[in-house]
């Protein structure tokens, strides 16, 4: 099965994200599940993204690096929202990497190995996702890209108001399709 390296998003390693992570699990991946926030948590996106300004995406990127770092190069990236950044950037410039799952956010990145797979989830209204750009990141980098109807930011997070259970039930679903192609 795959090995997976996921990053959490701008409010902490919370139990949506554990959640999902458990359920890549029972479909047989290692998924490795690391807290960049050091035992933060936030109620509120924008604490959480202004928690993530003050240690710095390079502090983020670098975090998730080290713990990289201690596992197989043979790695499928991915990250939930700002949980992106570390996932996107390792998944483009470690060797080994067998894929990137970018759920609710994609970065600009022109210089893309094209032995890399990419698959990016998103609502087709988040005014995050759909209105600062990543929307069209997602499809100048060419990735596989799954839009989901609707104006929902962290929809996959079961453990959170925004939560959409038809929309992640089928982000997982496609994940997990994803993934069985890296075997």
């Amino acid at each position: 099965m795959t090995d997976v390296l996921l990053f959490h998003h701008a409010l902490g390693l919370t139990p949506g994200v554990l959640a999902f992570a458990d359920e890549l699990r029972g479909a047989g991946h290692t998924v490795h599940v690391p807290d960049l926030y050091e035992g933060r948590v936030f109620d509120d996106l924008e604490a959480g993204a202004s928690h993530a300004q003050e240690i710095g995406f390079g502090t983020l990127v670098e975090r998730g690096r080290a713990v990289a770092e201690g596992l197989t190069p043979e790695l499928v990236y991915a990250g939930f929202s700002l949980g992106v950044v570390p996932a996107q950037t390792l998944a483009r410039t470690r060797a080994g990497a067998k894929g990137a799952l970018l759920l609710e956010a994609c970065l600009p990145a022109d210089d893309w190995p094209a032995e890399v797979p990419v698959q990016v989830h998103g609502m087709d209204a988040d005014p995050f996702f759909a209105g600062e750009g990543d929307l069209d990141a997602a499809r100048a980098l060419g990735a596989e890209l799954f839009l989901y109807p609707g104006g929902r930011h962290l929809f996959a997070d079961s453990s959170l108001p925004s939560y959409d259970a038809g929309a992640a039930k089928l982000l997982t679903e496609r994940a997990l399709a994803f993934l069985h192609r890296k075997m």
